[in-house]
């Protein structure tokens, strides 16, 4: 704090203002409260839940899709990258929620403009604004989650992943726990390119292992901005597959999806695979249900590319994280050995090209 000296003229000063009933600022820099009548500043729309840390010399914005940052899925994994780099690395970070898909490039440019060295993109439909901020600010580096990149920007990493994979893992598992011979899918649009590659993934995967068995699966009817933030219509569509006799669900779709693993969990006896994150370590009402999720690397692989962003080796192009499955949790001991075996061989051949998933074919 700058030191004040004080001097005869300072100390008239004072008290002539004292005398007028004006009223200093406090010492400590703390806010003056409103006089009677009037109202309170309201708070910062962003709030930083990662606090810059002394010396910071990185300074990295992250942006949502429409949804929350504590979604428990994907835009929660992104944020839990940014978290993680900042305690690595002692840097500084923010977020902004993406309330509407028309505000994606105001949200970018609110970094941009206030000189953030990297800013993260969540989700595919933040790709094209993504595309045009690196263009717009070559100094600027970012990383776009889930956004395939047809030309590499020197400036904008593309990370994605083998979203098939991870689903075709869920449904070979799925497949293998049913004694229904009935399982479902619960997605959020097929306007994602992520969410198609988990259904055709899981669909291809339980097919494998039973072509005669039944899959109930349907995508949310609405727009972007609804299907992944609409957790009655994923447990009202769980409740009607269960009702049709599924006992295992896998849900991919935000917070849609959360409603329809918790509905699952209601119903006893039930098995349940949830998505991108593990799961069982954000969503304790599943657990009941919860034998795994189809995960993706979001986290590990979002704090990878800030680490090169900050050692000077980041470049642009497309970038592929790992997809699989998460533990089994309480569940471990009620999986056969035979079973677990599998999945491992199975996941070995997706990743060697000698089983395929079927999608994009």
């Amino acid at each position: 704090m700058r030191k004040i000296y004080p001097s005869l003229l300072a100390v008239l000063l004072v008290l002539s203002l004292v005398l007028a009933g004006c009223v200093a600022p406090a010492e400590d820099g703390g806010t003056v409260p409103p006089a009677a009548g009037e109202t309170a500043a309201p708070p910062a729309a962003e709030e930083t839940t990662a606090p810059p840390a002394e010396g910071a010399s990185l300074r990295i914005g992250l942006v949502t899709d429409v949804g929350r940052v504590n979604d428990r899925t994907f835009n929660q994994s992104a944020w839990e990258g940014v978290e993680d780099a900042v305690a690595e690395l002692g840097a500084e970070a923010n977020y902004i929620e993406t309330r509407a898909a028309t505000d994606y490039a105001d949200n970018i440019r609110q970094f941009t403009e206030e000189g953030y060295d990297v800013v993260v993109t969540v989700g595919f439909a933040l790709g094209e604004a993504t595309v045009e901020a690196a263009l717009e600010y070559p100094d600027t580096m970012f990383i776009g989650v889930d956004q395939f990149q047809a030309e590499t920007i020197p400036n904008l990493a593309g990370l994605v992943f083998h979203e098939d994979h991870a689903g075709y893992l869920a449904g070979v598992l799925a497949a293998n726990l049913t004694e229904s011979n009935t399982i479902a899918g619960v997605f959020g649009t097929d306007l994602i390119p992520a969410v198609v590659a988990f259904r055709e993934g899981y669909e291809a995967g339980a097919l494998s292992e039973n072509p005669d068995i039944e899959i109930i699966s349907a995508y949310h009817p609405g727009e972007i901005a609804q299907a992944f933030t609409d957790p009655e219509w994923g447990a009202n569509t769980a409740a009607q597959a269960i009702a049709r006799n599924a006992d295992v669900v896998f849900a991919a779709g935000g917070q849609t999806g959360n409603g329809a693993l918790e509905e699952t969990a209601t119903h006893e006896g039930l098995y349940c695979i949830g998505v991108d994150t593990d799961q069982w370590e954000t969503l304790p009402g599943a657990h009941p249900c919860l034998v795994s999720s189809a995960i993706k690397s979001v986290r590990s692989g979002v704090t990878e590319l800030i680490r090169a962003v900050a050692n000077g080796t980041f470049e642009g192009g497309q970038v592929y994280g790992d997809a699989g499955l998460a533990p089994f949790h309480d569940f471990e001991d009620d999986l056969p050995e035979e079973l677990k075996t599998k999945l491992q061989e199975i996941e070995q051949g997706l990743k060697d090209g000698s089983i395929s998933t079927g999608y994009g074919q």
